[in-house]
């Protein structure tokens, strides 16, 4: 009887795992347009595959964000701050909206060091949210967040 107690109690713990999981996905911040984001980063890639430049991939995830109605900006600058001195400037790939950060890659994988930047350009701005999106031998991508109330 033991273990049917231990069963039952790892199929509970299973269940609230995965309602919690639902309820963290369902609530995510700016959950609707990262879902868009996403379905045109799969779009590009069904179409494009693996093997192309990043600047390829910029232009086409242009061409289908604006597509599908989402605004979208290209290369906007991104200063970075120091006691209120400007210290350095980075180029986000794209801007989405004025809302969500994309940093695309053409890599075999994604390392710590792509996260990494992708959090400094979150950082650096007033963007909560960033997507990675990777182009690479299998589609990859992580969702970052770094709320204003951190900076």
């Amino acid at each position: 009887m033991k273990y049917l107690n231990d069963a039952v109690q790892i199929r509970f713990i299973r269940q609230i795992r995965v309602l919690l999981i639902f309820f963290v996905m369902s609530n995510l911040l700016h959950k609707d347009l990262s879902d868009k984001i996403l379905k045109c980063f799969f779009n590009v890639y069904n179409k494009l595959g693996y093997g192309f430049l990043e600047k390829v991939y910029e232009n086409s995830m242009m061409l289908e964000l604006k597509k599908n109605g989402i605004f979208a900006q290209k290369q906007r600058p991104i200063k970075v701050l120091y006691d209120e001195s400007v210290v350095g400037e980075y180029f986000a790939d794209i801007i989405v909206e004025n809302t969500i950060i994309i940093e695309l890659k053409a890599v075999e994988f994604l390392v710590e060091e792509h996260e990494l930047q992708l959090l400094n350009y979150l950082k650096a701005t007033n963007i909560e949210v960033g997507l990675l999106l990777n182009f690479g031998k299998r589609p990859d991508f992580r969702r970052k967040i770094f709320t204003n109330d951190r900076k």
